[in-house]
């Protein structure tokens, strides 16, 4: 298994560098030249040292005065001063576009998963410790690998510099890379293992956060006075975190601090061997000086070099966390081909069960819907009515059994491309009306759009633009966000569209305003409806009632009471509430 790691790295290594060449290859290369002119600007303050220390010391052999020497000496210390700012914000900005690219790659992976992998919590928890880890790593792992470039020019120049002088002080030097490379390694994994343990802690942690924070729970909170509890179980895991954290800052600082002491010794050693050469007279005091500069030099490229090995071995686990993640994906489904439907859409003996789950949600179901019917599914919760509906509109793929449009299997993209949802948990979009209505297209038809929101009832002009959380739009009743999520759905203009509660937040006036004339509304269209409203699905062509994910009963509202049913039942229960 080490050996295995040992051989990853590197791969990872030129992969990371890969992605920062792709991301910026002009940026790229302008960092390179940063490094470049570093190295160089610091082999001239050697250079010009050692002419310093000749005009000094032997003056009248000196290749320069000593004014010239000290004014190169100047301007090349200044060089080296000034492309270190410079390359910081060139790395802000390659990082930046480094972090881009690994976020299209990240989002690429997401949009590819199907729905059930989605909602799976270990695809949750990945992708939770991936944004918080594996994404933050790009800029890290762009200085250090531009950081590892000119760290090795720094050292070929100043060894090939020492190499003239006295060759073993090279040796003394490197020897502290030994001990630091190991550490680093010993680092990386310890800061992986941290990462992966307490990923499941922050999430909990962001939660309760967001239901402190965010405007959706704010009325909640408040009249539950939940607050303080919450803010109680906030601490708690914020004590935990610090616990944590305080074990892994320790270990971090141990390994900090026999770094330091590993590259300070053999800064040392070099120092004592340089003094112990101009004792034995085996060099003079110009190249000592000279020798010195480049010691001291030397010393803090290794010091840059180990430390952006250093950074790079930290981020390969985090990198493999990412490669694993993209590779878990499905390959990207091809576009799907909308289908008109001429005849009907059917589930045939469907069964799906939810991973993990020993009972079926659906279990040998067999359901259809004409073109131009408005088929209900009623039931009680839990009893499986939103996931069939799921699997009618191609989200989720059934276990066993077959969906068939006008009779023939078509691929689930194909389905998906034919259908149209909206879901009792509608997203509302904090965008203008117009784009949320027109949300599922890049080119959005004004005049549609317009029709759309009129046969919903949407009493908003297009360009309003909705929601609080961005500082710019209007609050609006969920009755209201309702009408806009049915204008969506009108707008795509599907030949099935499904409906989970459309009127959940609709007042009775609107309601009864919708179902008078469904049809009309729909435009044609054949419609699953899933409602707890009896007065909604007396109106359906066909009824399903469901319990424990098998169809109990079928028929017209008429049928289904006179066969007093479940059906039957469930509808006098509601019934009674009015009379």
């Amino acid at each position: 298994m080490r050996l295995r790691r040992l051989a990853t790295t590197p791969r990872l290594l030129a992969a990371a560098a890969r992605e920062v060449r792709l991301a910026d290859r002009a940026g790229t290369a302008v960092a390179s030249v940063y490094q470049l002119v570093g190295a160089v600007a610091a082999l001239g303050v050697v250079a010009a040292g050692k002419l310093t220390f000749d005009a000094l010391l032997t003056p009248d052999t000196a290749a320069l005065g000593l004014t010239p020497a000290l004014l190169l000496l100047a301007l090349a210390t200044a060089l080296t001063g000034s492309v270190g700012p410079l390359q910081t914000q060139q790395h802000r900005v390659l990082g930046e576009r480094v972090a881009q690219r690994v976020w299209d790659r990240l989002l690429d992976t997401t949009a590819r998963a199907d729905l059930v992998t989605y909602e799976s919590t270990g695809f949750a928890t990945a992708l939770e410790r991936v944004q918080q880890h594996a994404v933050t790593r790009p800029f890290t792992v762009t200085t250090s690998l531009l950081g590892l470039t000119g760290s090795l020019l720094g050292v070929v120049a100043m060894s090939a510099v020492l190499v003239t002088v006295e060759p073993l002080l090279v040796p003394l030097l490197l020897a502290a890379g030994v001990p630091a490379v190991l550490l680093s390694r010993w680092a990386s994994r310890t800061e992986f293992a941290f990462a992966h343990r307490l990923t499941a802690l922050f999430r909990r942690r962001e939660y309760l956060r967001q239901l402190l924070t965010r405007r959706p729970y704010a009325a909640e909170v408040r009249a539950f006075d939940a607050a303080p509890a919450l803010r109680g179980r906030h601490e708690e895991l914020n004590v935990e975190v610090n616990a944590a954290l305080r074990v892994q800052v320790r270990r971090r600082q141990v390994i900090a601090v026999l770094s330091t002491l590993g590259v300070a010794a053999a800064l040392t050693a070099a120092l004592l061997a340089i003094v112990q050469l101009v004792r034995s007279g085996r060099i003079g005091l110009a190249d000592a000086g000279a020798a010195a500069i480049a010691v001291r030099l030397l010393s803090g490229q290794l010091g840059r070099l180990f430390g952006a090995v250093g950074g790079l071995l930290e981020s390969a686990p985090f990198l493999a966390d990412l490669e694993r993640f993209v590779a878990s994906g499905p390959e990207p489904a091809p576009k799907g081909r909308r289908h008109r439907l001429a005849d009907r859409v059917a589930l045939r003996s469907v069964s799906f069960a939810y991973p993990g789950q020993d009972r079926p949600a659906v279990d040998d179901v067999d359901i259809e819907v004409r073109a131009g019917e408005v088929v209900a599914l009623v039931g009680e919760n839990g009893s499986g009515k939103t996931t069939l509906a799921k699997i009618v509109a191609g989200l989720y793929d059934p276990d066993s059994g077959v969906r068939v449009w006008d009779g023939e299997a078509v691929p689930a993209p194909d389905v998906r491309a034919s259908v149209t949802v909206v879901f009792q948990d509608f997203v509302r979009y904090q965008l203008s009306v117009r784009d949320n209505i027109t949300i599922s297209d890049a080119g959005a038809d004004p005049a549609a759009a317009a029709d759309a929101a009129r046969r919903a009832g949407v009493p908003l002009d297009l360009d309003t633009v909705l929601g609080r959380d961005l500082d710019e739009g209007v609050d609006i009743s969920g009755g209201q966000w309702q009408r806009v999520a049915l204008a969506r759905a009108l707008y795509r203009d599907t030949p099935l569209v499904v409906l989970d509660e459309p009127t959940a937040a609709l007042d009775p006036r609107a309601e009864h305003e919708l179902f008078t004339d469904v049809r009309a509304t729909l435009g044609g269209r054949a419609a699953l409806l899933i409602s707890h409203r009896f007065s909604s699905t007396r109106l359906a062509d066909r009824i399903y009632v469901l319990a424990d994910g098998r169809v109990v009963e079928c028929g017209t509202h008429d049928e289904l009471m006179a066969s007093a049913g479940q059906y039957a039942e469930l509808y006098r229960l509601q019934s009674a509430a009015y009379r």
